[in-house]
């Protein structure tokens, strides 16, 4: 196989990577565009001390990310799918916005390798179970999500969506 025949195969396995996770990344964007209100953790603390979720984490955000997940699921013939993967997504970006906090970090200071991939680890850890996920589509994902990931999180910067670019 020669060097451009890879390429052309790794691009093609990374598209339809993309296309599977659509309903994950839509999940995870969602709450940025059309979040806010009331914090899933009412603004409560957890044991130690430090608030369990934080503001940013929001019943608006959930239910719109799972609505818009679901979506584009349905859009792409698979309702279910979408759904759990919309709701794995925000499981996950939950779960390490509740590390952050056991961490002593606030909102919007970073977490490498975490924020980028909270989501991505949810949706798959929900939708694995249900479905089978070729590898080299959780490879694909894994290496093309940091990129898009911090891309998109810097267009919001300056669309002022978000208070820091990544």
């Amino acid at each position: 196989m020669t060097w451009s025949n890879m390429l052309v195969n790794c691009l093609v396995t990374a598209g339809e990577a993309i296309w599977f996770f659509l309903p994950a990344y839509f999940a995870n964007a969602t709450p940025v565009v059309l979040g806010g209100g009331k914090p899933i953790d009412l603004g409560r603390n957890f044991l130690d001390g430090r608030r369990i979720l934080g503001d940013g984490k929001t019943f608006r955000g959930f239910l719109l990310a799972l609505a818009a997940g679901t979506l584009i699921g349905a859009l792409q013939q698979r309702l279910f799918i979408g759904f759990i993967m919309s709701l794995g997504a925000m499981l996950g970006d939950m779960a390490v916005s509740f590390l952050k906090r056991r961490l002593g970090l606030k909102r919007g200071d970073p977490l490498p390798v975490g924020d980028q991939l909270d989501f991505v680890a949810g949706a798959i850890a929900l939708t694995a179970p249900v479905v089978s996920i070729p590898l080299s589509y959780v490879i694909a994902i894994v290496v093309v999500t940091p990129p898009i990931h911090l891309g998109t999180n810097a267009l919001a910067y300056v669309l002022k969506l978000k208070k820091k670019p990544w």
